[in-house]
């Protein structure tokens, strides 16, 4: 993320996508950036200072309740583009704030309309 984004970071990661977020170790919270758990792991964002987002190569949240969260992040201006393209897989992805590209999945259900 850019030097400067972890409100931006806090209000979509933890407002929208409801990541709770955890404290950085004191000798790297100096850095900036923002960390959130997901229940067994961790996410990371670090500060760049030559930022550039990455627009192919992503994360993938496996989530319970997909139609939810496609609610909750159209609702907050980011839209969800839902994709069928692997059988038997819902998901959809989405741009974070800084213009990361994000999947959400959910392998349990029917497709995402």
């Amino acid at each position: 993320m850019p030097r400067g984004g972890e409100e931006q970071a806090r209000g979509f990661y933890r407002d929208v996508l409801g990541l709770r977020e955890i404290p950085k170790p004191a000798g790297l919270a100096g850095r900036g950036g923002a960390w959130f758990d997901l229940g067994g792991t961790q996410l990371h964002l670090g500060v760049d200072a030559g930022f550039r987002p990455a627009k192919k190569a992503h994360v993938a949240f496996d989530v319970d309740n997909l139609e939810a969260l496609a609610v909750r992040c159209k609702t907050a201006g980011y839209e969800p583009c839902a994709d069928a393209s692997v059988p038997g897989m819902r998901r959809f992805f989405i741009d974070d704030p800084f213009g990361n590209r994000l999947e959400f999945v959910d392998v349990r259900g029917p497709e995402l309309e």
